[in-house]
């Protein structure tokens, strides 16, 4: 590869206003679609080529379903002649400059007129380095496939391991987090174990191997209604998953987890889905930075800018009826991005701009099969098949592109029929020896 030095952004100039994107998510996209044949180059930088559908994250890591079919490339989606002023760069941006206008990346910087920075998300380790080390995130491909890789190596090893200890450290998982991700996460595993997991492995008692989900407040699925709290709780007992609630994880080392309680859990895998923070760019004034977000105003400007915006999840837009910001799900992001698009326009024409106003659609999760919880408009609650069903379509619709749609439904419906987990491969890159914190157990099978 060349070195940065050689590199350079090689944006045409324009004589129209230049919209900067960071970020490729669900934000980003729908407003770039939106601009697109409207008077605006567009510039869109991100540190992935791709956009992810991250709910469904957690089936790439339990081998439901492959990497590719939750994401789709940037380039593929604004790649028409309708987007001839559209223009990516994979590239990271290392900061921005509100004064002068201008965007620093790794490879040089550009000028703006309209900044609009969706970056979303980033783990939250809650300043715990130790935890950080050793445990394994759900946030991005390349997370889910170094799990769903650590889950398997952990059966491997087991079905050669004579020391029984060292077995069940093997067989034990623990899962940090009773949110949407931590839940559906141990729904699959637990189906996992009931239906693919013996088969695989016929050398190892795999009755042994035991789920745990830690939930720091009294009840799974907080962000949901009390009433979907309760189902999920039910489904995941009935499942044979070990909840601990009302605690916290204070400690892991690699081998042992600490609960705040007192309780020690032995386990090679810690899987960290505990919250997140907003990825933030260096640059910003500090007081327009609140709990890890970015403060904007009813029109997504960021306080103090009237050329600067946030979306998604990183913006931190206070309302009555939200007074902790919107929640960190898909359709915020959608609705945002399309309205900046419709008040950009309105800028640049001199007209007043439009408030933005959510429109919540609803929260789901799904714990296995034929179970699911829904929390819909007008205070209705669904659980069992049926939320199970609306998941379904829900997710299939929300993918970007028409291949990731029937790929995805096609693994569903193969799914569905014959319990299978079709892409149980163990996939890592080449690491030397000691230079892997979270393969550590696995250092000594690895080949110079």
């Amino acid at each position: 590869m060349l070195p940065f030095a050689d590199l350079t952004l090689n944006i045409p100039d324009t004589q129209k206003p230049r919209v900067v994107i960071i970020g490729g998510g669900f934000g980003g996209i729908n407003l770039a679609k939106k601009l697109r044949g409207k008077n605006f180059q567009v510039v869109m930088f991100d540190k992935q080529n791709y956009h992810g559908f991250w709910p469904l994250l957690y089936q790439v890591a339990t081998a439901g379903l492959e990497p590719d079919a939750i994401a789709e490339p940037l380039r593929k989606l604004f790649g028409s002649d309708d987007y001839k002023d559209f223009h990516f760069r994979l590239v990271r941006v290392t900061g921005i400059n509100p004064v002068a206008k201008t965007v620093q990346t790794l490879v040089g910087e550009l000028p703006y007129d309209y900044l609009i920075i969706a970056t979303g998300t980033k783990t939250n380790y809650f300043g715990n380095d130790q935890i950080k080390k050793f445990s394994f995130p759900l946030k991005k491909i390349p997370d889910a496939l170094n799990l769903r890789s650590q889950m398997f190596q952990c059966f491997e090893q087991a079905s050669m391991t004579a020391d029984a200890p060292t077995r069940q450290k093997l067989l034990n998982f623990v899962i940090v987090g009773g949110g949407p991700t931590g839940v559906e996460l141990a729904g699959a595993l637990a189906q996992m174990k009931t239906h693919v997991l013996p088969t695989d492995y016929p050398g190892v008692d795999i009755s042994k191997m035991n789920i745990y989900l830690v939930e720091g407040m009294d009840r799974v699925l907080p962000p949901m209604s009390p009433e979907a709290s309760e189902k999920t709780y039910k489904y995941l007992d009935q499942l044979g998953v070990q909840m601990k609630l009302g605690t916290v994880v204070e400690s892991y080392d690699g081998e042992i987890a600490t609960l705040k309680n007192g309780e020690t859990i032995e386990t090679n895998t810690l899987i960290w889905a505990a919250g997140v923070t907003g990825s933030l760019i260096d640059g910003l004034p500090p007081e327009t930075i609140e709990r890890g977000r970015i403060l904007v105003n009813e029109h997504n400007q960021v306080l103090g800018f009237t050329d600067l915006f946030a979306v998604g999840d990183i913006a931190f837009m206070k309302t009555e009826e939200w007074p902790k910001g919107h929640p960190g799900v898909a359709q915020p992001a959608i609705q945002q991005g399309k309205l900046l698009a419709k008040n950009l326009q309105r800028l640049i024409n001199n007209e007043p701009l439009e408030p933005f106003e959510y429109t919540d659609k609803g929260s789901l999760a799904i714990i296995g099969r034929n179970r699911a919880v829904a929390d819909l408009p007008k205070n209705i609650h669904l659980g069992g098949f049926l939320a199970w069903a609306i998941w379904l379509f829900v997710h299939v619709m929300a993918l970007v592109g028409f291949r990731n749609k029937l790929v995805v439904l096609s693994n569903w419906v193969y799914k569905f029929f014959t319990y299978e987990n079709g892409t149980r491969l163990i996939i890592r890159p080449f690491v030397r020896k000691g230079e892997r914190a979270k393969q550590r157990f696995f250092d000594k099978y690895d080949v110079e």
